[in-house]
Formats: C-alpha cells, structure tokens, sequence
C-alpha cells in the first residue's frame, strides 16, 4: 500500500473508534437512531474489539521475537543487528590483504603439491583450481588395489618426501611392495608464461630388488580436472610421446590457455576417460568402476578411451614394463606462436629437467645446512631422518577452501532440523599433522609446526599465520579443527565435523610470534625482514588482542587467575575420565566430576604465554595507546606470580603442579547390562563411582604437571625446580629411554582404556611436542645461574640423545616418523608419516628452542 491510501485508512479508523461517521456528525447527540445506523454502530464495535485483539496478538508477538532475540544476544549467537555472531567475521582488516601477501609472494606460492592427503597432488591456491593427481595400482594379498588417497591401511612400506623447499621443488619416494615410485615437482616460470608459471612432474618407476624389472608391469593413472567445471580438450586418442604428446588442454581464467603433454623414452602404452563431475574426492571410483566394466567386456585391465560430454576431468593411464620414467609438464598464458610452447616443454623434460632436478636437489641440501647447522653435529643416517622431517614437514602444507560448520542448538535456529550454522567461506593455507590420518588444518598443532617452518622460511610462516587469524569471528574465536571442502569432509567422520564456539585450543600461535620477536631483539633477521614482521604484527595486533580477550573472558574460572577448558561432559557414563579435546591432550586424566570449579594449570600457563606475548608485541609496536601495555603486563605478572601458582596447583607431598577440580580416584568402568534405544539388550562398559567427590588437587603427574617448568615460572634457585628435575629424571615415574612418558607409571590412569573402544592415547605413550618443550626449558635452566643447573644440563644431554636415537631407529626400522612412541619399547604408535609437530626432532637436533 502506498503513502497517501495508509493516511485514508488511517483517517477512517481513527473516526470509528472515536464515534464520528465520515461526514463528521455527532452520534453521540442524535436523538433518533435509524434501524441502519444500529447496524453500523453493531459493526463498528465487533470491529473495535477485534481490533484490540489484533493489537494484543500484534504486541504479545513483538514481546515474543524481543524475548527470543535477547535470550540469543545473551547466548552470543545474535548481535544487536539480528546477525549471527558466530559465523561473522572479525570486523577488521584482513592480514592476507597486506601487500606483502600480494605481487611477486602471491604468485610464487600459486602451484603447489597443496593436496596432502593424496599421494601426489598439485593445486593452486584459489577456490576454483585445476587440480592434478596420481593414481597407481600397487598389489595387496595377490589382487590389484588402488592406490590415490594416503591411507595407513594400505601398508606402503615407506612414503613421503625427502625433499621439499615449500616453494618451487619436492622430491617423493613412494615404496610399494614390489614397486618403488619416485615424484619429483618442480617450477619454472619467465616472461610470457601465464600466472603462476610452469610446471612438471616426473615420475620415475622401478622394480623393487633385481628380479622382479622384467616382469613386473606397471599402472599408473595421472590426471587432472577443473574444479571450476570448465570443460577439457582431449589432446590425441593416441600419443607417440614424442611427436604428439598433448594429453589435455584448456582454459582457466588465472592462467590463461593452457597444455599439459606427456614425455616418455619408453616403449609404453595409454588410455584415458573423460568425467563430468563436481567433486573429485570419489575419483578413484569412477577409474575402478571403468576398470571393472572393461574388464568384464573386454578381459582388458585398461580405461575405455571414452569421454562424457562436457568432461571437466581427464584420467590418463600409463602402463609399462618397469622400470619407466615419464615427463609430465605444464604450459600456461599460451598466445599463439610466440609463447615458444616447444621450447618451454624441452625445457621441462629430458635432460634440461634432470638438470634442474639436481640444482634444486643442491639448492635444498646447502638451506637445510644453513638453516639447521648440523652437518658437523651428526652421523649420516640422523641428518637424513632431518632432511625427511623439514622435507614433509614443507611437503604437507595444503590449501583448503570452504565452510566449517559451527554447532548451534535447534531451538536456537526457527525451523532448521540442523544443529549447526554454517561459517563463512574461508581459505586456509596450512601445514598438516599427518597425510594419512589428519590431513587439515589443527589450530594448536599448527604453533609447533610454525617453530620448525619459520626458520626455513619466515615468509610462509606468516603467510600461513595470517590465514588462521583470517578465520577468527566478531566474538575472537578460532574453530580449532579446519574441515574445509568436499576432499577434507569425505576423510572426517560425520560426529567430529561440526566445532563447538565455547571451546578452545591452546594458543600456540602465541608461541610461535614471540619466537618471531625474540628473533628480531636477537637480530636474527636483516633490516628488511625485520620491517615485514613488524607490519605483520602491526595489523595482526588487533585480532590477537580479541582471541586473547575471548580466551581471558570464556576460560576463566571463578577464581582470579584461573582457568578451566570448556567443553568436558559432565554427563557421560561411558567414559572412565571424561575427554579434555579443547586442551589438545584429549584423554589426559582431569578431575573425574567436570565442573565450573576447575582450574586447569595448562590453561594457566598458555594464557601466561598469550598475556606476554602481547605485552611484547605493545612494547616492540609502541601501541600503548591503543592496547593496555599495563593490562597485558598486569596480567602476565598475575599468572607468573609464583607464590599463587603454588597456592592453587602446588602439591608438596608429590611435589608436582596439578589441576583442581571435583574429584575422587575411586572410578571405574564395569560391564553392565544396557537396554539401547531400539529396545535391544547389550553389555557395554559403564561408569561407576565408588566415592563422593570432593573439591581438591588432581593427584596425577604426567605432562599437564610441568608446565609451570616448560612456562620457566619457577626461579632457578627455588627448591621445587629440583623436585621438577627429579620427577623428571626418575625412572619409575616419567623417566623412559625414548623419552618422557605422558603420565605416571604410577598413576592410577596409566595406560587405562578411556571407554571400551578407546584405547589410550595421553596416558602413557611418548610424545615429541612436549618432550621438545621440556627440553627445552631444561637447556634454560642450564644455563642460568642457579644451584640445579648442573642437573638440568645432565638431565638435558641424556633425554635430548634418547629422543634423537629412538625416532631415528624407528625411521630406519619402520619407513616413518610417528604420532607418538611407546612408553615401555620405543616403538612408532597411532599414525605413521606424522611429520607434524614429530618433524621437531630437527630442532631438538640442532638445539634451536623457543623462549615458552
């Protein structure tokens, strides 16, 4: 309705309610009413009251939606404008639109073998990528099996890079077994090629001991799609290698028209198939499905050589005699003639490409020399498990695109069956824990892997930096696992996917920045580098600020100084100690009945690290004005303060620092009979208490009891440092010759199953990420003045050799780094090809650590 008629309502509304007919006469004073005017005065009340009515349903709902919405304002769901703060961004500029991200530094990261939970993948990194990959078929219990997705199941005995600089070159050996592949990517680019450059791929196949070259015939399948669902160009239905070697071609809008062909010497032979389809995290299907249906028609184990219309992706199958070696490279910004696509492809294959393959394999030998100085510190085979550490540590930094889903309640969301909210879609440029089995982006994983990466190259190291700070919300939350895109999505299961906004994750970003700072106050970097961290920081400064006044707001305990994870459940049955996930040490034992009265002493000590480090970054900025250096000062004086460190966690008959909370030791799961949902009968381990918890000091010494050492809060002259140091040196407590176990050989948990199904993970096995930190501490503690710093420094020397022996021993024995070690063998544990924080072996090795 427009503005003039709203008025003419309004007017006639208003002169029936006050009793005046539309000329104006009086009712009121009329002394005769007509049999028609009872009628209309009969109408204009029935009118009346139901216009109250709908003013009553009309106020009664806007007192509705109020309530609603203030009840969600108070549960931080909705800001004032009705938007949903939990999925909105931080209201600041981001840091990857710095200019130092941009230009020459952009397009030198654009290709990449970004896609680490594939065996061999290369990306770009945009949303709407070509995407690139290998497939081969390796041989299990005598029957063909496909090999695309790194799978721990497929019991490869060795696979991982051994060369990688995280920019332009990676070398990768992949042992089948009878089968040995080696892949090999490098870089190039020049004037006239597209955005981004060019790139190849060689993939040298061979037999696996002496006799087997001759018999043995290989199946490898490359190929390569367009996420973006522009259509490929079939090159030719047949390839003589040398002549006509076009595989496929096409055009992206980044980098222009573009080929990629296939060079080979040998006597081989081709097939391909052509898909269209969305997503290519089902891809190896697709090939078997072809496979399979030929096989049956035909009795041919090759791809049909045929191709839906409109196909985005192109799988091309090579098959050969061992041993083989092909030549795959890529041209890009193709103009007609004068592109020289012949000589940029010469260039790519052949002996020009084994030529630059060495220049990068030298180049990469004399960086590991001059970044870790270690060639004159040890043997051989130890510099190699080094190599193969930064190697895959470099090698398995991906790039993910898409929306993590945020856990909101049902009722909080009018009509939705979800439980989730959507973030907003994100990019995510990030190294990983572990190509098999954690191949995305973990918040706490990544400050351990950013102490091994920046001292190979600072600028990924803030590239990377900047992505996670990219992702915190207007309320300074950081979801602490990235599950981002189909290919991530499809490797997760369903119940761990959607991240929960009152949970945290220990901010160790802040452990990697303040190693950044103490680099400039120690000169570590030149004028210019310098420059660049601090505009880093300059615009980065905001957003910490904000995830460490999340942390100090959500995480604080009901006393002052105080902390406690959130997110424990204090409902479960099942579980014999319920989980901890948001403190990284998942399983590790906490007080038995979670409460609001914890106060965890990790937590403690992470918030100390977070409050110095941005006191440090007001001083090193001069942003006094526009952060509180006294509040981050005040704070970090509070949580360093030793005497209230003592008084809430210290106890002196154990002379350890533990958690506080509602707790009592006499729990245990027993089996007992279960009537489940569907009405079936089932056995099933349940807790049981046997003693009524009381609010005191969680008596278990593992990990979580040293980080007042690992924080170095504790003097050096202080009579507990030495009772730290003989905890930390006794054999029948922590004390390994692999390294320091997780918890207590005496505490209760030790090595205990959490629930039926979940063995345990933090209750014993041997970590590196805190065995790194409690070496590093005692190397401090070496060398400061104090009566304990002879100790230390032996203590030191024994657990940072036995630590350096047994994850050589197992790489050479095994083919891999690991997740964890066992507590009483040595031997690898969990996952394998965990080059995440395991990778800082390099560091224990060149004894490089930070200032915690």
């Amino acid at each position: 309705m427009n503005g003039p008629s709203r008025r003419s309502a309004r007017g006639r509304i208003k002169s029936s309610s006050t009793g005046t007919d539309e000329r104006g006469d009086s009712l009121r004073h009329s002394p005769i009413i007509r049999p028609g005017k009872r009628k209309e005065l009969a109408s204009i009340g029935a009118f009346k009251r139901n216009l109250k009515i709908l003013v009553g349903l009309m106020l009664l709902g806007i007192f509705v939606i109020y309530f609603v919405i203030n009840r969600m304002i108070s549960q931080g769901l909705f800001d004032e404008s009705q938007n949903p703060r939990v999925i909105t961004p931080f209201p600041a500029p981001k840091l990857m639109d710095l200019s130092m991200f941009q230009g020459e530094h952009k397009e030198s990261l654009y290709w990449g073998t970004y896609r680490p939970h594939v065996y061999f993948g290369v990306r770009a990194r945009t949303p709407q990528s070509l995407v690139a990959g290998l497939m081969w078929l390796g041989v299990k219990d005598g029957m063909y099996a496909m090999r695309h997705f790194c799978e721990n199941s497929d019991d490869l005995s060795s696979f991982g890079w051994r060369e990688h600089n995280g920019r332009d070159f990676g070398r990768q050996e992949l042992v089948e077994n009878d089968m040995i592949l080696e892949t090999s990517f490098v870089k190039s680019n020049g004037d006239g090629h597209g955005y981004g450059g060019d790139w190849a791929v060689r993939i040298d196949v061979k037999g696996k001991g002496s006799n087997g070259d001759a018999k043995r015939t290989a199946h490898l399948f490359f190929y390569l799609a367009d996420e973006g669902g522009n259509v490929l160009n079939l090159g030719q239905d047949a390839l003589d290698f040398q002549g006509n070697s076009l595989l496929v071609s096409g055009s992206h809008e980044d980098v222009g028209d573009w080929q990629i062909h296939l060079k080979s010497e040998n006597q081989l032979e081709t097939h391909y198939s052509g898909f269209k389809t969305p997503h290519i995290y089902n891809l190896s299907d697709l090939v078997q499905r072809n496979l399979d249906l030929q096989a049956r028609k035909f009795g041919r184990l090759q791809l049909s050589d045929t191709s839906e219309d409109s196909s985005n992706i192109y799988v091309f199958q090579i098959s050969g005699r061992l041993p083989f070696t092909i030549d795959i490279p890529f041209v890009s910004g193709i103009k007609g003639e004068s592109s020289n696509v012949e000589k940029r492809l010469t260039s790519l294959t052949g002996l020009p490409l084994s030529d630059l393959l060495k220049k990068k394999h030298r180049e990469f030998d004399a960086k590991f020399t001059e970044c870790f100085n270690l060639s004159e510190k040890h043997d051989s085979e130890t510099l190699g498990v080094g190599k193969t550490a930064i190697a895959n540590m470099l090698g398995g930094i991906g790039y993910f695109y898409g929306q993590s889903k945020i856990y909101v309640p049902k009722s909080a969301q009018s009509g939705s069956q979800d439980n989730f909210l959507l973030y907003w879609p994100a990019e995510l440029y990030t190294a990983v824990p572990s190509r098999p089995f954690f191949p995305r982006g973990f918040l706490w994983d990544e400050g351990f892997h950013q102490l091994l990466i920046w001292r190979w190259d600072f600028r990924i190291t803030l590239d990377i930096v900047g992505h996670w700070l990219d992702l915190l919300n207007k309320d300074g939350w950081i979801p602490r696992e990235q599950i981002l895109g189909a290919e991530a999505l499809s490797k997760v299961p369903k119940e761990f996917v959607v991240q929960y906004p009152s949970n945290g994750n220990p901010p160790t970003l802040f452990l990697v920045i303040r190693d950044l700072i103490d680099g400039i106050r120690m000169e570590k970097f030149i004028a210019s580098e310098r420059d660049e961290i601090l505009t880093f920081l300059e615009r980065a400064s905001v957003r910490l600020d904000a995830w460490f006044q999340w942390f100090n707001t959500s995480q604080t305990g009901k006393e002052s100084g105080s902390y406690f994870w959130h997110g424990r459940d204090n409902t479960t049955t099942r579980e014999l100690n319920p989980k901890t996930l948001s403190s990284g040490l998942d399983d590790y034992p906490r007080a038995s009945h979670p409460s609001e009265d914890e106060r965890h002493v990790d937590l403690r000590c992470w918030m100390y690290l977070a409050a110095d480090c941005m006191h440090s970054i007001t001083e090193l900025l001069g942003k006094e004005d526009k952060f509180s250096k006294e509040d981050y000062n005040a704070t970090a004086k509070l949580l360093s303060n030793f005497d209230l460190l003592n008084q809430m966690h210290y106890d002196e008959d154990h002379g350890a620092y533990f958690d506080f909370g509602n707790h009592t030791e006499k729990v245990k799961l027993i089996w007992k009979e279960v009537i489940e949902e569907n009405g079936q009968l089932s056995r099933q381990l349940v807790r049981k208490t046997f003693g009524k918890p009381k609010l005191t000091l969680v008596p278990q010494v593992g990990y979580v009891s040293f980080f007042p050492f690992m924080s170095r809060i504790i003097p050096p002259e202080s009579p507990i440092l030495e009772k730290q140091l003989d905890l930390i040196s006794n054999r029948s407590i922590l004390w390994s010759d692999y390294g320091l176990v997780s918890l207590a050989k005496t505490s209760s948990m030790y090595m205990k199953r959490n629930t039926e199904h979940d063995a345990p993970y933090w209750r014993g096995p041997i970590w590196m990420n805190t065995n790194y930190m409690i070496l590093s501490s005692l190397h401090h503690y070496s060398k400061v003045d104090g009566p304990y710093s002879e100790k230390a420094r032996a203590i030191y020397i024994e657990l940072r050799t036995n630590l350096i022996r047994n994850v050589v021993r197992n790489y050479y024995q095994t083919g891999y780094i690991w997740e964890q070690y066992d507590q009483e063998k040595g031997t690898g544990k969990g996952t394998r090809l965990f080059t995440g924080w395991s990778a800082l072996t390099v560091l224990i090795m060149s004894e490089e650590y930070p200032i915690f």
